[in-house]
Order: structure tokens, then C-alpha cells, then sequence
């Protein structure tokens, strides 16, 4: 009989071992599903309540961390390194609608020999009539009103080349100040004159840049 007894203290004390390593086996396969860095289980001991001798695994509440969430794709304007390699890129000349060709006959007529930056304030100017409620709200109407832009003659353009490299200029920069890809440095300004005259009006505004030859205001 105490043979017996110890055959099945040992079966009893083998099939403890056998639970006690597959609960480990099992906590190391949930261990591992979890983010290596990530302890969200303390498996310290800790009696359960009755005073039982068994212990309980400890649930600690871990800070989440979220994945920083991919970047917006950066703007034909951003990618650019300046203003002309923007109007490099940028295409123009071929399929403008009659309120992109006034805005471009106006940077055309008004700028084409001035550098990128003054062009780009002149149609930032053309645009910013439109957009203020004081002045016509087409880039057509704020063109073609009248005594407002020397080049219009009786309500109507010259003839422009537009195959000419200063039209393709024109045309793309007229693009990019419509869509708002550089920033002009005309900011808001509603009026602009060649500094070689000094029109009455200009003492009563806010002058907000010179670029070349010509002198932005508010």
C-alpha cells in the first residue's frame, strides 16, 4: 500500500509539472504576440482573495502608442526650390479659359519684362480685386474696367504672340498666383504704378512692396 501511495503521489506531482510548464509555454505564446516593447502583463504574484495560495496574473495599463500617420503629399508649390523652377514645371499657354487669358494678359502686358517676382505681384494684384468686393469679381472684369489698365483700348486687348516664351511666362504665372502655389510678395495689394511716375492716389496708400520697377500698395 505505501507503494501505491507513492506511485500516485509521483503521477500527481508529474501532472503538476505538466500544467506548470504548459501554462508557461502559454504565457511565453501570449507574450509573443504582443509588441516586443510593449509589458502590459506582470505576472508577479499575488494570492487570490480567500487567502488561497494560487496566484493571478496582474493586468498594468500601458500608455498606447499610435503610428504617426503618413504625410500629406507635398504641393507642386512646396517641391518647388523657386519661383522659376514653379513656372518651369508649371504648364501653361495651351487650354486657358477667357478669365485665365485676362489674368495672363495682364501680368503679359503690364510685366513681361520684369522679373518672375513682379510678374507674379501684378496678377496677385488682378486677383485680389476680384476677391475684395470694391472692384469687379472677374479677372475679366477687373482687366477691362475702365481707366484701370493702360493697355486695354476700347474694351479689348492688343494681339498677344502666343507662341512667344514671354506669353508661356505669363500664362504659367498666371496659374500658379491663381491656384495660390508661391506666395507673392505684393501680399494684399490692391494697386500698383511704375516708379518713374507718382500718381496722386499713392500718398493716400499703404505701399507694401517694390519689386523692379514697379511699387505695390494697399
Amino acid at each position: 500500500m505505501r507503494f501505491k501511495a507513492h506511485k500516485y503521489g509521483a503521477v500527481a506531482v508529474a501532472a503538476t509539472l505538466s500544467l506548470t510548464f504548459t501554462g508557461a509555454d502559454m504565457s511565453g505564446a501570449f507574450a509573443q504576440s504582443l509588441d516586443p516593447g510593449d509589458t502590459t502583463i506582470d505576472m508577479a504574484a499575488r494570492p487570490l482573495p480567500g487567502g488561497d495560495e494560487q496566484v493571478a496574473p496582474i493586468f498594468i495599463s500601458r500608455e498606447v502608442v499610435q503610428p504617426i500617420p503618413a504625410s500629406e503629399p507635398e504641393s507642386q508649390g512646396d517641391a518647388a526650390g523657386s519661383l522659376a523652377e514653379l513656372v518651369a514645371r508649371t504648364e501653361a499657354g495651351s487650354g486657358l479659359s477667357e478669365q485665365m487669358r485676362c489674368l495672363a494678359g495682364a501680368v503679359y502686358f503690364e510685366s513681361r519684362g520684369e522679373p518672375l517676382a513682379g510678374q507674379l505681384a501684378v496678377a496677385q494684384v488682378v486677383i485680389n480685386r476680384a476677391d475684395s468686393g470694391r472692384f469687379p469679381q472677374s479677372y475679366c472684369g477687373v482687366v477691362h474696367q475702365r481707366g484701370q489698365f493702360s493697355f486695354v483700348s476700347n474694351g479689348a486687348m492688343p494681339r498677344i504672340r502666343t507662341e512667344s516664351p514671354a506669353w508661356q511666362r505669363a500664362a504659367a504665372i498666371a496659374r500658379i498666383a491663381h491656384e495660390g502655389l508661391w506666395e507673392s510678395e505684393a501680399g494684399d495689394s490692391l494697386y500698383f504704378h511704375a516708379r518713374y511716375v507718382r500718381p496722386s492716389w499713392s500718398s493716400r496708400k499703404i505701399a507694401r512692396a517694390t519689386i523692379s520697377r514697379h511699387v505695390f500698395y494697399r
